[in-house]
């Protein structure tokens, strides 16, 4: 089953602009995936998916040649300006501070403390959803919410939320690094 399959009335129009735009859709993804540094594969995918996410009202593209022609480039731009933003890891850089040290054990323990008493400013269920999260016995999901009488399909939501929490209230205390090289 496809994602065609779920709409009777669009399936054989649809099915017909593929089969047609096919080898279009992979020479154009095969030209120019190599400069955006994207596998042609994963272009190709894109645009089938761009043609799927189409309102059903607006139908197929008028000029569907012109229209996989531009879907490919604003694909390629896309993935060439996300290689821009994107740092690959070195492998160079540390993974977490040497705690070996007075000095490593001392900012270890500051930077919980700190952790901690951001985490007991949280809004609602958030720092005793974080509490339980963090403890030592490293509860599974269902532990957790048994022990907060929540459901544990909502865990995961509630979690990813007091954590957007915290991260917008720790970026607020901590001074940002100055840029390095060119400012913006």
């Amino acid at each position: 089953m496809t994602l065609l399959d779920h709409e009777p009335d669009r399936t054989a129009a649809t099915a017909l602009v593929v089969r047609a735009l096919q080898p279009l859709v992979r020479a154009e993804a095969r030209a120019e995936a190599p400069a955006a540094g994207l596998d042609p594969a994963d272009l190709e995918q894109t645009v089938w998916l761009r043609l799927l996410e189409r309102p059903a009202a607006a139908g197929p593209p008028r000029d569907p040649a012109r229209w996989v022609r531009d879907t490919v480039r604003a694909e390629a731009r896309r993935g060439r300006r996300t290689a821009r933003r994107e740092r690959p890891y070195a492998g160079t850089e540390p993974v977490a501070p040497p705690t070996g040290s007075p000095e490593g054990a001392a900012l270890g323990a500051a930077e919980r403390r700190a952790l901690r008493a951001a985490m007991a400013r949280l809004p609602g269920r958030c720092s005793r959803l974080l509490d339980a999260m963090l403890a030592p016995t490293d509860p599974t999901y269902r532990e957790i919410a048994g022990e907060l009488g929540m459901s544990q399909g909502s865990l995961g939501p509630i979690r990813s939320r007091c954590l957007g929490c915290l991260r917008r209230m720790l970026a607020a205390e901590v001074v940002t690094p100055e840029l390095r090289g060119r400012g913006r």
